[in-house]
């Protein structure tokens, strides 16, 4: 099981605004310090942790921050509508488009998904896979 996940982000603030457009409607709780941005999903006493938790930080060497070729981190929405409103949302809050809610051939037909860059370049995805919503027409 994946435990977390960290991007690195050189400008915070701008991090936090695109990151805040979205993770709280998935249920994510925001904890900031100095040392980055911390989302996790609620745990209710005496129940484990629900991973992964998303944390967003300064780079430990000093360096700047930069986006991996090939990597992405997915978000998973409750439905095709919430796809196309968080991923609007994220836009508008400093984020770039990288290729628009819908369906996509290579997936299958209840994979409904839109991608993003945030402000860092870092890649994001936001889907719903619910088959009781409208598939792709193949």
């Amino acid at each position: 099981m994946i435990a977390y996940v960290t991007v690195g982000a050189d400008d915070l603030s701008h991090a936090k605004r695109f990151y805040s457009a979205f993770l709280p409607v998935l249920g994510y709780g925001l904890k900031e310090g100095p040392e980055g941005l911390s989302y996790a999903l609620p745990v209710e006493p005496g129940q484990s942790p629900v991973l992964p938790d998303f944390y967003v930080k300064p780079t430990f060497d000093g360096r700047p921050a930069s986006a991996g070729n090939g990597a992405m981190v997915a978000f998973e929405a409750r439905n095709q509508k919430q796809v196309r409103e968080l991923h609007a949302a994220a836009l508008v809050a400093g984020g770039s488009d990288e290729g628009q809610p819908g369906f996509r051939e290579a997936y299958g037909p209840h994979f409904y998904v839109g991608y993003l860059r945030d402000p860092q370049g870092n890649k994001v995805a936001l889907f719903s896979s619910d088959p009781n919503e409208p598939g792709r027409k193949d």
